[in-house]
């Protein structure tokens, strides 16, 4: 079974949905959750003329970012589920490369996670996170719907 739960989050009500699938699993595998938010300066440095200074703007992303791991980390412990944190700070790379890194480097066995499940259009504008992530990690992933997905399917 699973020992090691990878959980990349960002503080959506979708990734929100993925910690709790991996609380679950990890309460009956007694296994061990990783918390991660990526913090994509990258983003950041290309629109943060316009806006506000880049300083100003990466330690809003970073709070938010701690905010995020400090709320998910008070869940687990509810759960009486063992976690650790990590936020990662990342001027290259997609968000899917560097989640992909982290579960290499921590010997994660799963990564759990939540899926808006685009397509079409904003799936081609926007991209998957979550596919990124499966075609290139040597993990299993579980991805869990948003939940608007999720009730529109259970409806048909």
């Amino acid at each position: 079974m699973y020992k090691r739960i990878l959980v990349p989050i960002d503080g959506s009500r979708t990734s929100m949905l993925g910690l709790k699938e991996a609380i679950r699993l990890a309460k009956a595998c007694k296994a061990k959750l990783r918390l991660i938010h990526v913090v994509d300066e990258s983003v950041v440095l290309q629109d943060s003329v316009h806006t506000f200074g880049t300083t100003d703007m990466l330690g809003i992303l970073k709070k938010g970012g701690q905010e995020s791991l400090k709320r998910a980390l008070d869940l687990v412990a509810r759960q009486g589920v063992k976690a650790e944190s990590g936020l990662i700070e990342s001027f290259t790379g997609r968000v899917a490369e560097i989640v992909v890194r982290d579960a290499k480097k921590w010997r994660a066995d799963l990564i759990v996670m939540g899926t808006h499940g685009r397509r079409g259009f904003s799936h081609m504008v926007m991209g998957s996170d979550a596919e990124m992530v499966i075609r290139s990690t040597p993990v299993p992933v579980l991805l869990v719907r948003g939940s608007k997905l999720a009730k529109r399917r259970r409806a048909k």
